[in-house]
């Protein structure tokens, strides 16, 4: 089994649990923020719901220079809904999923580097890029907006086991 096809039980089990999560954000909460440092319900959703892509982008490059000198930045797409949401996430995870299907061993482990206006920030293999950049990333802001959720009195979904909302 290759490496890429190794990670789809975990894959497919996150994405089913982030999905559950981005079912629960309201649209009439969409500006609404914890606290002043804080982005916005509809930035964080739209963030945890777009992450997925980063894994097609990562099998699919070798770098990415999010704000290049002589060039557009990176501009996240514009979500302004739950429906517009559960749609970019539900196409993300697809490409996402297709991605770590389809990739040999030998591009998975090809190094993947994040560039800021053509400043090295790392370089690391796909595979590290994956987990630590994209997997990880997804579950801890995925974690970030279970506690919006709680704030706002929507009832969280339960994740590896029922919440105390299903309880």
């Amino acid at each position: 089994m290759k490496i890429g096809e190794s990670m789809l039980g975990e894959f497919d089990s996150e994405m089913q649990n982030t999905r559950k999560a981005l079912e629960r954000v309201p649209d009439d909460k969409w500006n609404w923020k914890p606290h002043e440092k804080s982005g916005t319900l509809g930035w964080l959703a739209a963030h945890v719901g777009t992450v997925p892509e980063w894994i097609t982008m990562t099998l699919t490059t070798r770098e990415l220079d999010y704000a290049p000198v002589n060039g557009p930045s990176y501009q996240p797409p514009k979500i302004t809904n739950q429906k517009e949401l559960l749609a970019a996430f539900d196409k993300c995870a697809a490409g996402a999923r297709a991605s770590l299907d389809g990739v040999s061993d030998a591009d998975i482990m090809l190094s993947w580097k994040l560039l800021a206006g053509g400043q090295e920030i790392f370089t690391m293999s796909r595979l590290a890029c994956l987990r630590g950049m994209c997997l990880n990333h997804l579950y801890h802001h995925r974690g970030q907006l279970t506690v919006y959720l709680r704030l706002l009195n929507v009832p969280v979904p339960g994740l590896y086991g029922p919440s105390a909302d299903e309880s």
